[in-house]
């Protein structure tokens, strides 16, 4: 029989020291990171916003060049109408 030696008793050291080298075994794996769709689209708005937050609003030259352009009759043709709407379609992918 064991007695307890100075307040300390033995065979709580011995299970104590089963315990740590079993949590101490890893199993050897590949860690890896995976995202939800939603994770992804809330990065992407959040860079959007950012990129939005850091561009001018208005630019106030191009609007008053494109007011002129409109009040000249004579530049509103079947050609720059025609360009237009190929560069709005080339921008929306179509």
């Amino acid at each position: 029989m064991i007695e307890k030696l100075g307040g300390i008793n033995p065979l709580n050291n011995v299970s104590n020291i089963r315990k740590t080298e079993n949590s101490a075994k890893v199993s050897p794996g590949v860690d890896s990171i995976h995202l939800s769709d939603e994770a992804v689209e809330k990065a992407e708005a959040y860079y959007l916003e950012k990129v939005a937050a850091e561009t001018p609003n208005v630019r106030a030259d191009k609007i008053a060049e494109v007011k002129a352009k409109i009040k000249d009759p004579s530049y509103l043709s079947n050609a720059v109408i025609q360009s237009a709407a190929e560069k709005f379609m080339t921008s929306i992918g179509l």
